[in-house]
């Protein structure tokens, strides 16, 4: 090290000229950088989509779900398997390990897909296989609405779809509130009983007559010329000529018999922004692209095409993730800005303005360098980087200023200057790789942190561990370059060094004569310290909780209501919260099908976008307002959620209940939720079982349909006249992408379930109505079908009470659990479950780490008792810590302030192990232990209140929650950006001021207390 240093002191224009492309490269770097609110996780789970059109639930399950498993089962890296089997739907969705080889998995699924298909049913469409990305997920929505057609706002939307589209940042966008078109052939059932026509006739008349006929090309000798049959439908005019019937010489059109209009499929819900039925163009970015660069194009080009459209058309941009990126950037920003401030005022304050100046220039060197680094590794700037740059802002600094404060003494001491700091950096540098070593070694096992938490968290170690390493060549070889050309003598410094100096002397010289009784002392403070938190702690959360940019209401109800009848009650839930002034904007959607990932009651959404955080109550307080709003609506149940900030998603309690028999499940459920209720704690409690209601069963006899020569095919096609239409065929119009179908129904009037008595049906005996073998009964309807892991299971899930936790609730429920009938098992997942797997790992990696400082520090000083000191210094600190989240107000997180105690170990024992480092050279000189330890302390006094006093000032603003702005200047207190970081800043604050003081008073006892120890183990030996 000492020849690198000599090396780049004698070459400094090139060493000076590299620093400069360094950071002009990291200016550069942040400026093209992608930005991003949190981080681009991408989420381990494959998605395998199947259909059968009308098939039932239970067949989905049959014939769909379980082939599907029995292939998918034999993948590696499987963490869950969850099947789901609907009415002519079916899936089965694959939950990977985080951080899989997502390309390598995607391609053998679907080979295993392949395989199952012939296992499948022939009618049965094609799997399809689909990855879950975050990144795919909308970074911003656009609202349109007002007091136009249906068919207008569809047709803009499309028109803007194809224009967003084409911007080479966007991915896709998709058109919430859109409806497929239909190509309607409106047939009155009469008339088709007048012509005789049969539908499977009909079915073949038109497919015939819609083909692609490639005709081929003719040569003659003389020329050639290409000929074309064109029978592809194309326009409406193609199906109003197209055969319907023929006998003899006549033929019957579907003119002659039919209405044909251009329309959309059934609506299945209704979506509206402020009370106005709308279209909401959901925008998503393309991975690594820079989400405030895209949403800006994006307005530009909606802002260009404004004159063109309708005047009464309203756009509203809604849930613009660009925003609240901004946002978090600047907070973020300011405070790196604060904390590097702050850090070179208290370095001015102890080392004067020129070190102070050399010092500080090590910071924005190691950050930018940094960012240059992420950059060049293909990551994004995001609230974990940035917070990471907050943490080590302080840190940064611990090196440059151990070499700075010895160059100054040598200064002092008559050196040249050169020679000074070159000297300064020799001596060092071995204390200071080895103290940042120790560092690393406590943030390297965090890169291999498992599951979506790890992926969300792993830009924390990365950073600090890159800025690191960059603030260690600032110190080592950029800093003393800096120093020895910018010239400058210190003024000799008086030894006393001030009345702080005095009264440490006298302190440190009356602990050390005591040595045993000092550390009996420092333990009983740390045992007050555990008991007063026993007693007075905040609880213990998974993950830290945020206000909120946005919240929403789940209206449930059941029974068969219609899509009519649903949108009606979403709309007086929507008129009871409208024109409230903290809600910008207010987005419902009703619905007939709510999806996996919500309880199968639900009918409807309501999104709610609040105003700026400061200009409106907290997000709970608006919500209980919502609550009182809605109180007494009768026969539905609201459910209010906020928006969820980091990696989790979801309610925080769930209980899988598995079983092979089903018939077990829904009793054992209904007990688990009553003693769930009965307990209390429990809150929102829902699970996904199938609603209770009614569905009609049509059942064919056989036998019967079969005398009059048909057969269950072609009742089949006769009840989709009056339900969803019967398709024919399909063709492609220009003004749409996907192609439309073609349905033949019967007319509004008789879509009712009565008209399914009187259908006809045209047989070998001519036209005979259905009732004649087939019978209408009523039974239990099944919504859909679950499966995990290859078993049917019903989830419960459950929000918690104010002012309760998960591990409490959980330990309860645990206690009071019913017992499981035989063939039964419940697993408890959720919040849980990611909480244990994280506690565990963060357990794992702090043994890992102290293992690796322990070989680290062994060959630092060839001593385990010193060691020992050390990586003691480590578990008294967590005092500090919990000191530091009483003091602050704050829960224990399980994630935060886990990862808070794993970096301050790294922190916690730099200043000990320069300190043990000055002590041992002071004994080679010929000091006693006494003397050493006393000299040792006073001599490090003042380098190591400046490197904590730096690192704990730079988290400062985190910790009170203040955003500082030093430019505008403004002063901000409770910022989002900022509550997401208090539990880590608390605790990495309060531990390193807790351990800034054992170093300072604890250390030196212990090494004169080893020192004695050690002669009365030679005394006895030596007997």
């Amino acid at each position: 090290m000492r020849t690198l240093i000599y090396a780049a002191m004698d070459r400094s224009r090139t060493t000076l000229l590299t620093l400069l492309f360094l950071i002009l490269g990291g200016i550069a770097a942040f400026e093209v950088i992608p930005k991003e609110a949190n981080p681009d996780v991408t989420i381990p789970v494959i998605y395998v989509s199947m259909s059968l059109e009308g098939i039932s639930p239970e067949d989905a399950e049959r014939l769909l779900v379980r082939p599907m498993e029995q292939e998918l089962r034999s993948l590696e890296g499987i963490k869950e398997m969850r099947g789901r089997a609907s009415e002519g739907h079916a899936s089965v969705m694959l939950e990977f390990d985080a951080g899989f080889d997502s390309d390598k998995a995607l391609q053998d699924v679907r080979e295993k897909v392949d395989t199952a298909r012939s296992k499948l049913p022939d009618e049965a469409d094609e799997p399809s296989v689909n990855e879950i990305n975050v990144s795919l997920f909308p970074v911003m929505s656009v609202g349109l609405s007002g007091p136009l057609s249906e068919r207008e706002l569809i047709t803009i939307a499309r028109t803007l779809q194809d224009a967003i589209e084409a911007i080479p940042e966007v991915l896709e966008v998709e058109i919430g509130g859109d409806r497929e078109d239909l190509l309607e052939v409106v047939v009155d059932p009469q008339v088709l009983e007048s012509y005789n026509i049969d539908f499977d006739q009909l079915a073949a008349l038109v497919t015939r007559n819609n083909q692609l006929v490639a005709a081929g090309s003719l040569d003659t000798g003389n020329g050639r010329m290409s000929l074309k049959v064109p029978g592809v439908i194309e326009t409406i005019e193609d199906v109003m000529s197209m055969p319907v019937k023929v006998d003899g010489n006549t033929v019957v059109t579907f003119g002659d018999v039919a209405m044909l209009q251009r329309t959309f499929k059934d609506p299945t819900g209704f979506a509206r922004i402020n009370g106005e039925p709308a279209l909401v163009l959901e925008i998503s970015k393309r991975t690594g692209a820079n989400i405030i660069e895209t949403v800006r194009q994006v307005r530009e080009l909606i802002e260009q095409v404004r004159p063109n459209l309708p005047e009464t058309l309203e756009v509203r941009y809604i849930m613009d993730q660009s925003e609240e990126v901004k946002d978090i950037l600047s907070d973020l920003l300011n405070n790196v800005l604060t904390a590097i401030v702050l850090v070179i005022i208290v370095v001015i304050a102890a080392m004067g303005p020129r070190s102070a100046m050399l010092v500080g220039l090590t910071i924005p060197g190691a950050f930018l360098t940094g960012i240059l680094v992420i950059w060049g590794m293909g990551l994004t700037l995001n609230i974990v980087v940035l917070f990471s740059l907050i943490l080590v802002a302080g840190m940064l600094v611990d090196g440059a200023i151990v070499v700075s404060e010895l160059a100054d003494r040598n200064l002092s001491d008559g050196a040249e200057v050169k020679q000074a700091w070159a000297q300064a950096a020799s001596r060092m540098a071995w204390p200071i790789i080895a103290s940042t070593a120790t560092t690393l070694a406590v943030f390297v096992p965090l890169l291999f942190w498992p599951g979506v938490v790890g992926e969300f968290m792993k830009f924390l170690p990365m950073t600090v561990i890159i800025c690191l390493i960059a603030s260690l060549a600032m110190a080592l070889v950029f800093l003393p370059v800096l120093g020895g050309t910018s010239g400058g003598r210190r003024v000799r410094q008086h030894a006393s060094g001030g009345r702080l100096m005095d009264h440490y002397r006298a302190l440190l010289s009356r602990l050390l004569r005591y040595p045993g009784f000092t550390l009996m002392g420092v333990l009983g403070v740390i045992t007050l310290i555990y008991i007063a938190y026993g007693k007075f702690n905040h609880g213990v959360e998974f993950f830290p909780s945020v206000e909120p940019d946005s919240a929403q209401v789940q209206v449930r109800a059941r029974g068969d209501l219609s899509v009519w009848e649903r949108d009606e009650i979403v709309r007086e839930v929507e008129r009871r919260l409208q024109g409230m002034p903290e809600v910008k904007a207010l987005y419902a959607r009703s619905m007939v099908s709510s999806g996996s990932q919500m309880a199968p009651d639900v009918i409807g959404v309501l999104q709610f976008q609040f105003t700026d955080w400061d200009t409106r109550r907290p997000a709970s307080e608006i919500l209980e307002d919502f609550r009182a709003r809605t109180r007494d609506i009768p026969g539905i149940l609201l459910e209010f959620r906020k928006q969820e900030g980091g990696p989790a998603e979801g309610k925080p309690i769930e209980l899988q209940v598995s079983s092979r028999n089903p018939q077990q499940l829904d009793g054992f459920v209904d007990v688990i939720e009553d003693r769930m209720r009965a307990m209390g704690g429990f809150v929102d409690i829902e699970d996904d079982r199938s609603l209770p209601g009614i569905e009609w069963r049509l059942n064919v006899d056989r036998e019967a349909a079969a005398r009059f020569g048909t057969d269950v095919l072609s009742i089949g096609s006769a009840v989709r006249l009056v339900t969803n239409g019967l398709v024919l065929a399909t063709y492609r119009p220009e003004d749409v992408r996907d192609e439309v179908d073609i349905a033949v129904r019967v007319p509004n009037n008789w879509r009712e379930l009565d008209q399914l008595q009187r259908q006809t049906i045209n047989t070998s005996r001519g036209q005979v109505p259905l009732s004649e073998f087939v019978d209408l009964e009523p039974g239990d309807k099944t919504n859909s079908i679950v499966r995990v892991d290859g078993q049917r299971t019903i989830t419960i899930k459950s929000e918690l009470a104010p002012g309760r936790r998960v591990d409490e609730l959980l330990k309860s429920l645990q206690a009071e659990m019913p017992e499981a009938p035989a063939g039964v098992s419940v697993k408890f997942a959720g919040e849980n479950e990611d909480q244990t797997q994280a506690s565990n790992f963060l357990a794992s990696a702090f043994l890992v780490a102290v293992a690796m400082m322990l070989l680290i520090l062994v060959t630092q000083f060839n001593s385990l008792y010193q060691t020992f000191l050390i990586l003691s210094a480590i578990i008294l600190s967590t005092a500090g810590v919990l000191l530091g989240l009483l003091f602050n107000g704050q829960s224990f997180g399980i994630v935060m302030v886990g990862m808070g105690i794993i970096a301050l170990a790294g922190i916690v024992v730099n200043n000990n192990i320069i300190l043990i480092d000055t002590y041992n050279q002071m004994r080679k000189e010929g000091m006693g232990a006494y003397d050493a330890a006393l000299e040792t302390g006073c001599l490090r006094l003042r380098p190591v209140l400046l490197t904590a006093v730096t690192t704990v000032l730079g988290l400062m603003p985190m910790v009170l929650s203040v955003n500082v702005d030093l430019l505008t200047p403004s002063l901000g207190l409770g910022a989002p950006s900022t509550q997401w970081w208090t539990q880590l800043s608390s605790a990495i604050a309060g531990g390193l001021s807790f351990a800034t003081i054992l170093t300072l008073l604890l250390t030196p006892a212990m090494l004169v207390l080893g020192d004695k120890a050690g002669q009365a183990f030679r005394r006895l030996a030596d007997r």
